[in-house]
């Protein structure tokens, strides 16, 4: 069993170390024309806006209600909002709601409704997203 193993031979030599050599790799940059277009690559991000009472609400102070796919990030949807509306956002704040289990109505028995993922987007004062 090594874990209670004693530790009587644990004795330093002074044996030269093995010299490490560095590799340099040389990662090649990607340019804009190899990628898709920002528009395309953040359009993805974005599924929808959240056009609800109170998202509708939060709108007077400056802040936006987008649906958003589970694997964006708060810096991700950044981007996405400065690529699609031209505005930048000061704060982004992202809202895991989970699934919940509910009963049907008409069949027996339970379902699920789906799990989901949205950004409350902060733009400056004066900054506005036009939704058409």
């Amino acid at each position: 069993m090594a874990i209670f193993k004693s530790k009587t031979n644990t004795k330093k030599t002074d044996a030269p170390k093995a010299e490490v050599k560095k590799v340099e790799t040389k990662v090649s940059a990607t340019k804009k024309t190899d990628r898709p277009s920002a528009l395309a690559e953040y359009a993805n991000i974005l599924v929808r806006p959240r056009i609800t009472e109170k998202a509708a609400n939060m709108t007077a102070n400056g802040v936006y209600t987008f649906d958003i796919r589970k694997e964006a990030t708060k810096k991700d949807v950044a981007m996405a909002v400065n690529a699609l509306y031209k505005v930048m956002p000061i704060k982004v704040n992202v809202v895991n709601t989970p699934a919940k289990r509910v009963q049907m109505r008409k069949k027996r028995g339970f379902g699920k409704t789906s799990a989901s993922r949205k950004a409350l987007v902060f733009l400056k004062k004066g900054d506005t997203i036009r939704f058409s």
